[in-house]
């Protein structure tokens, strides 16, 4: 019964498992290189053979800022030409993926996986929310508000103009 289970994971599934597996296991890490993920994936053996269509997943298929072609994923972001991470709101996607599967269903992957749905939400998505870059202007509002705290603005400004003729 466990060889059928496993041999239903659909290979997004198996792509977004590996990569949150590798994001575990080097937390440090920003991103992953397309064969560093093929190989995580091999290793996991979430199918009882590594499938061919892996690779093309994790190049193309589950990558959000890529044209779909055909799978239209948003499972992991290219950071590079050869490079994924786990995607994450926000993040840019291609117009064609808007509300397209983030991550694997529960209900369609084994149960030890589970915990990485959980950490995904309840982790991943919390720690790289506070180092990340702002993605929209609107991101910038309130930015810069205590600058005027110790020094006031006319001051500031007096300052600045202080030598000019």
């Amino acid at each position: 019964m466990t060889s059928n289970i496993l041999t239903q994971v659909k290979v997004a599934d198996e792509v977004w498992i590996a990569t949150a597996l590798l994001h575990r296991e080097h937390p440090s890490r920003e991103d992953f290189t397309i064969d560093e993920i093929v190989t995580r994936a091999r290793k996991e053996t979430v199918a009882p053979e590594l499938r061919p269509g892996v690779r093309v997943h994790v190049l193309q298929h589950c990558v959000a800022n890529r044209p779909p072609n055909p799978g239209r994923y948003r499972m992991l972001f290219a950071t590079g030409k050869h490079t994924r991470r786990l995607f994450r709101l926000g993040d840019n996607s291609h117009p064609d993926r808007n509300g397209a599967k983030i991550t694997p269903d529960a209900s369609e992957i084994p149960a030890r996986y589970h915990v990485l749905l959980a950490w995904y939400e309840g982790e991943y998505l919390k720690s790289r929310r506070a180092g990340r870059p702002k993605e929209s202007i609107l991101e910038l509002r309130g930015l810069g508000k205590d600058i005027w705290k110790h020094v006031g603005a006319d001051e500031y400004v007096r300052k600045l103009r202080e030598g000019w003729e």
